[in-house]
């Protein structure tokens, strides 16, 4: 209801200089391919790529070889085919322009002159909210176009200020918690890196030694067992063998033995119960979990894995959106709250309600829900939205 301001003007602008980029690159591609054709079409494109420029085809699908956005990146890291980044990139403005940068003007209220995206509550399994028309929880925010169009949402009125917070790694520290980890309640409640430590314990050696090659693999691990992936999950994710991946887990459980039981254990007790629960009793049922399709099966195990993590965060955010509205009704403050992205709120203050909103931000969401380790919510504000990161 609240909805969020954009500055049409300045996406109309953005549009103008993506188009230019975008035809750019369809130059070049066509200069590379050595003849025009629509770079839209994955069967033109699959002739080009597999058939005129005999580069090797990755994946089939049933339709023949598969040009998505993995089967390039593949080609332009281990085959070195410049071609392969220009349609990422290109595929990439054309998603975004598209998507947001041309269609947001359009998705303004004619009365409130403001875009209102819809949030549901029973579309993502997780329990997370979703976002649609348009969906405000999409836009990347580490590409530089993605950066460019959230310059396009601005506090309104102008003077107002956007106010937004963001929990710190929620999810390991809701498996912290549901664990009882000593290494990871440890690395969180002394404030450390919990990328670095785990990296140091996986591979024997002190934190100060541990480069950022050991940290992203740590970080991949940390991250790969909340999903319940297995060794070739974590080989594909961090571009490793199948051998070598599945070593790093060994380490892993070898050192962390409480987060081996605690995945044990959900996933026996999700076969017995047919079902599974959030940290707040929320319930999610699991019908494949006892199934005769070893795919059903074990996807169903990833997701009891999952959910109890996920799903808890999903939980938290809610309890500290309605607890954050119940406060500012209290305080009779004029800020709003905007958005919800997954784990991110955006809200924004009158200049006068700035100190107040922020102190007030972090206070509810760090305290939403008891855990074995500190919740943090690290506050930003910011004359426009892409200011917050």
């Amino acid at each position: 209801m609240n909805g969020i301001a954009i500055d049409s003007d300045y996406l109309r602008e953005l549009s103008k200089e993506l188009l230019v980029e975008i035809r750019s690159l369809e130059s070049k591609i066509h200069g590379m391919a050595g003849e025009e054709f629509n770079v839209n079409s994955p069967q033109q494109l699959s002739r080009i790529l597999f058939e005129k420029m005999g580069l090797p085809v990755i994946r089939k699908t049933k339709t023949g070889a598969s040009t998505d956005a993995a089967v390039l990146e593949e080609l332009e890291k281990a085959h070195g085919s410049e071609i392969a980044a220009l349609i990422n990139r290109y595929r990439h403005l054309m998603k975004l322009s598209g998507t947001y940068v041309e269609a947001l003007p359009l998705l303004v209220h004619p009365e409130t002159g403001r875009i209102h995206t819809s949030f549901s509550q029973v579309v993502a399994a997780t329990g997370r909210l979703s976002s649609s028309d348009p969906n405000l929880q999409n836009i990347p925010v580490r590409t530089e176009v993605g950066t460019r169009i959230r310059k396009a949402f601005r506090p309104e009125p102008r003077d107002w200020v956007f106010v937004g917070a963001d929990y710190s790694q929620i999810e390991l520290r809701i498996l912290a918690h549901v664990t009882r980890s000593p290494v990871l309640t440890k690395a969180f409640s002394e404030g450390g890196d919990i990328h670095t430590e785990t990296a140091s314990l996986i591979f024997g050696v002190p934190q100060e030694r541990v480069d950022s090659a050991m940290r992203n693999r740590a970080k991949g691990i940390n991250f790969g067992i909340l999903y319940g992936m297995g060794a070739f999950g974590l080989a594909n994710r961090l571009d490793i063998s199948q051998a070598e991946a599945k070593k790093f887990i060994e380490s892993y459980f070898e050192r962390l033995p409480e987060v081996k039981a605690f995945i044990d254990s959900t996933i026996a007790q999700a076969h017995k119960d047919g079902h599974v629960k959030t940290l707040l009793d929320r319930r999610r049922d699991l019908p494949e979990i006892n199934s005769s399709n070893a795919n059903l099966r074990a996807f169903a195990e990833r997701t009891a894995v999952n959910t109890p993590i996920q799903g808890t965060a999903a939980d938290l955010i809610k309890v500290a959106m309605i607890r954050l509205d119940a406060e500012m009704r209290t305080r009779k403050l004029r800020s709003r709250l905007l958005l919800q992205i997954h784990d991110e709120l955006v809200c924004e203050s009158p200049p006068d309600e700035v100190e107040q909103m922020s102190a007030c931000l972090k206070r509810v969401m760090e305290s939403a829900l008891e855990l074995s380790v500190p919740l943090i919510a690290n506050v930003r504000t910011g004359a426009d939205w892409s200011q917050l990161k």
